[in-house]
């Protein structure tokens, strides 16, 4: 089912109070001196918040965490009692923006759900606060542009959480192969990593009784859960999530930009894909392939959510890759493995390790490393935007990569897997991933031709307007920007 069909549906049938709107206006919010300890508050404690929380606990002579926000009670009551171990006593918030009122509160991490990233972002900056913003940083991509236009606005430093910028070791390789490598050639990203089904429902999922289900819900609409459970799975259903490829995707995908050197957009996009190995309440692939024309350059997204059936250690389907007329394994083991290769001319770069273009290490970079909560609070202190890793503008240019392969994903309609042969001829390197694709599914007991493929229509995109041109477009922009519920909507002004 297409997202926006799913949306209607779900709006057709929602019910519930909503809760009175907040203005928050621009309180003089002065940028703490290198002496002083920031006040700093998690919005959204489980998973990846709990890591906000840890990191922040490790820095006690900068940060004090003073404040938890969750909209389930349950979790927040477990990371409060935890604090309370370690002698650290923060206020406990339901509603985020009864948070974003304390002025105990500098800055703010925000580990809630994809679709209130931006929202929380906007509420944060308007409210004074700084803020460090999960991956991906926007459900959509005009989310993203009125977040970098939030920051801006309220003169507020916005980071977006994508760990690897943190890494010295990476940007040593980073350097290194741009010195050294010559002209890239073609890259490839690969993340294979087993996703088990959601499960089906029998009829509307439970609401935990902890939780504030208005709240939880917020821009979206407020529909009976369509999901056995309310948390985690959400990532798996378009109106929430938004795919493997906007889960661990962004990671890669901003690794790609930053050691490219890229500050615009690809220009073309295919994708194909499908759901295979389980019928559950997931929507969104758990097997898809994107191929990104970047100027020029052959970019391809591999994502496979099936595990491993045949008792061979190393993966299927990328056992190797001709470059400049040699082949070069690339040997990797287990169920889970995410990683990004740029083929260059004289060798290749993958993480922080560099290769000659028969496989031989060359060179391996091992530097210290600090993480990106550690960057978010020296750049807070400092009072300077250059010292965030990750500003919100290069996050919010790194998600439109997710995006483009989701929004040409959801355009799609079934094909066949003959039809699906002669499509990916047409596009460099996509046949050898194609192959892989098939063999991926075999290997797990799928018969690729028995089984809905769908293939998305190539589109172009405009970096400029950030908007689809051309064949498709008019389809394609529909999933520029997602529908709000009031009184959590993102302003066309921030």
């Amino acid at each position: 089912m297409k997202r926006r069909t799913f949306i209607k549906q779900g709006i057709a049938g929602s019910a519930g109070l909503l809760l009175p709107n907040v203005a928050f206006g621009t309180p003089a919010h002065p940028i703490k001196g290198a002496n002083e300890r920031i006040g700093a508050a998690v919005i959204g404690v489980r998973g990846i918040g709990q890591s906000h929380i840890n990191s922040y606990k490790k820095m006690p002579d900068d940060v004090r965490i003073v404040a938890l926000c969750d909209c389930d009670t349950e979790p927040l009551g477990i990371e409060l009692a935890k604090l309370e171990k370690d002698g650290i006593h923060a206020k406990s918030y339901q509603d985020l923006r009864k948070l974003l009122e304390d002025k105990d509160v500098d800055v703010v991490s925000i580990g809630m759900p994809n679709y209130w990233h931006a929202l929380a972002t906007v509420w944060a900056c308007q409210a004074g606060k700084h803020v460090d913003v999960e991956k991906p940083v926007s459900h959509c991509i005009w989310e993203g542009r009125k977040m970098v236009e939030a920051a801006r606005k309220y003169k507020r430093l916005v980071q977006a959480d994508l760990d690897t910028r943190s890494n010295t070791s990476v940007a040593a390789a980073i350097d290194y192969m741009r010195q050294n490598l010559g002209k890239p050639v073609y890259a490839r990203i690969v993340n294979y990593k087993r996703r088990e089904s959601i499960g089906k429902t029998m009829g509307p999922g439970r609401i935990p009784p902890t939780c504030d289900y208005n709240l939880h819900s917020g821009p979206i609409p407020m529909m009976p859960l369509p999901r056995k459970e309310l948390h985690y799975d959400w990532h798996w259903q378009w109106h929430t999530g938004n795919a493997e490829l906007g889960n661990n995707g962004p990671h890669q995908l901003d690794m790609l930009r930053w050691a490219l050197n890229k500050t615009n957009a690809p220009s073309r996009v295919i994708s194909f894909g499908g759901r295979y190995g389980y019928t559950d309440d997931g929507n969104v692939p758990n097997t898809q392939v994107v191929w990104y024309d970047y100027d020029g350059l052959p970019v391809i997204y591999d994502s496979r959510g099936l595990g491993e059936k045949t008792g061979i250690d190393n993966m299927d389907g990328f056992t190797g890759v001709t470059v400049t007329g040699k082949k070069v394994i690339h040997p990797y083991r287990g169920n889970a493995h995410c990683n990004i290769w740029i083929f260059c001319e004289n060798g290749y770069w993958s993480g922080s390790s560099i290769y000659d273009n028969d496989g031989v290490l060359v060179k391996n970079f091992d530097e210290p490393r600090v993480g990106p909560q550690f960057n978010f609070i020296k750049a807070v202190k400092s009072g300077k935007q250059e010292d965030l890793r990750t500003d919100i503008l290069e996050g919010h240019l790194s998600a439109i990569l997710s995006h483009q392969g989701n929004i040409s994903y959801q355009c799609g309609q079934q094909t066949s897997l003959d039809e699906l042969r002669k499509t990916v001829g047409a596009y460099p390197r996509l046949e050898e991933v194609f192959l892989g694709f098939e063999e991926h599914l075999r290997m797990n007991g799928i018969d690729p031709a028995k089984e809905a493929i769908f293939l998305g229509p190539e589109l172009t995109f405009d970096s400029q307007s950030e908007r689809f041109t051309g064949a498709h477009s008019e389809h394609a922009n529909l999933f520029l920007k997602d529908p709000y519920r009031e009184p959590f909507v993102i302003p066309e002004k921030v």
